[in-house]
């Protein structure tokens, strides 16, 4: 049986798996280790071979293990797929009491009630998120119960997911030796440890910057308003370098991160890196090598930009271009990159700042590392939103399909509150 008091996030990105342990310590979530291992087996948030994930995984846990000296069973798990569909959809219902008082009941009723809507293909619900409810012809009503009226609607944010890649997720995990709590969207669960209720009340997006893919959530009004995954990432600005560069990917890594400048206008028209002494035997080069800051900075900018782009024209699917007031703040492994908050800004029309944790309490500083955000949001999903360690789950971890009831109650009740 499991440790009740542990609760752990589990972050398998396409190149490092990262997994961040806490623990109830007098009613309090502490974080009491965190370790990363190299991943195999993932692209794009995708699994394309379930035992090297599995064997990834393994060895994530065996170097947490020796860290913190507990054993973890049971996770939470960030989903990140770049197939990831968000719709929204409204329910109606009727008020049945005689003095026309909404319900707890009558609120279940009309979220389902949203619910009624065709998936595609091979598509299951991940997450129900009510975004407003109108009563009669009172609109945007926050908290509709004990109210009174005849006619209940809401407008919901349904959040779907490939039903075979949670699947194949699951059996992963599962061959790890491991269970799955509950699967959560990647980003709405990094939002925990870094983003502010004021933020998400005022208007806020996260982007997380992974190597292959990059994450986005839109909040605002204290409710997820969008959500997205982008095939495209860190990696890719590597690859562009080392294509400009005529040198090996493994030399354009060491050159993006000793070098990398994403804001041409913070370097001098004459100014040249010698990038020799990266040169090892693993990634040698015809001759020793000086390259214009400026070129390579031309590189990184274009990619950057692109995948500034790629954002704005989601936060333009939402009319959200630009007019976000507590603006778009940047994690991931790939946010380290220089200038990175300077052309955000450009591009994007917003304040932009990098990612902190929050709401955590931590000595280890490591978890304050942009790269580890994500799953320490997981952690503190888990703090907050534990709602299948018990019941029908019975501890015994996620199958697939099975949350997705608990998981619309549990966010028409945060709806509530």
């Amino acid at each position: 049986m499991r440790d009740q008091s542990l609760v752990a996030g589990l972050d398998i990105g396409s190149t490092e798996i990262r997994l961040v342990v806490g623990q109830l310590n007098g009613g309090q979530m502490q974080v009491i280790g965190a370790v990363s291992a190299p991943s195999a087996g993932m692209n794009k948030g995708i699994v394309n071979n379930i035992e090297e994930v599995a064997s990834s995984v393994v060895a994530c846990l065996e170097k947490s293990e020796r860290l913190i000296g507990v054993s973890v069973e049971s996770v939470y798990i960030g989903v990140s797929a770049p197939d990831l569909k968000c719709e929204r959809s409204k329910g109606v219902v009727a008020i049945n009491q005689l003095n026309n008082e909404i319900t707890d009941e009558d609120v279940n009723r009309v979220i389902e009630a949203a619910q009624a809507l065709s998936l595609p293909a091979n598509y299951e619900v991940l997450h129900v998120i009510p975004i407003k409810y109108r009563v009669d012809n009172q609109e945007d009503v926050k908290n509709p119960v004990g109210m009174s009226g005849i006619r209940l609607e809401v407008e919901v944010l349904i959040i779907q997911s490939l039903a075979n890649q949670i699947r194949n997720l699951t059996r992963a995990i599962e061959q790890a030796g491991l269970s799955i709590v509950s699967p959560v969207l990647a980003p709405l669960a990094a939002a925990e440890a870094v983003v502010s209720a004021r933020s998400k009340e005022l208007g806020v997006a996260l982007v997380n910057i992974g190597s292959l893919t990059t994450s986005l959530a839109v909040f605002e009004e204290g409710q997820l308003l969008h959500a997205a995954v982008l095939p495209i990432g860190s990696d890719h600005i590597t690859a562009d370098i080392a294509i400009g560069l005529r040198c090996s990917i493994n030399l354009a890594e060491k050159i993006k991160l000793e070098f990398g400048q994403a804001n041409p206008d913070k370097i001098d028209k004459d100014e040249e890196i010698d990038i020799t002494p990266l040169i090892t035997p693993d990634n040698e080069v015809d001759e020793p090598m000086t390259v214009p800051m400026k070129y390579l900075s031309g590189i990184i900018e274009a990619r950057v930009g692109e995948i500034f782009h790629k954002i704005d024209a989601e936060l333009k699917k939402i009319s959200r271009s630009g007019m976000l007031p507590a603006g778009v703040v940047l994690l991931g492994g790939g946010a380290k990159l220089a200038g990175l908050t300077d052309l955000a800004k450009k591009s994007l029309r917003l304040p932009v700042c990098l990612g902190s944790n929050r709401n955590i309490p931590a000595v280890i500083d490591k978890v304050n590392d942009l790269s580890y955000l994500t799953a320490l949001g997981l952690v503190a999903w888990g703090d907050h939103y534990d709602f299948l360690t018990s019941g029908e789950s019975g501890g015994n971890g996620f199958k697939p399909g099975q949350a997705v009831k608990k998981v619309k109650d549990w966010f028409g009740s945060l709806f509530l509150k």
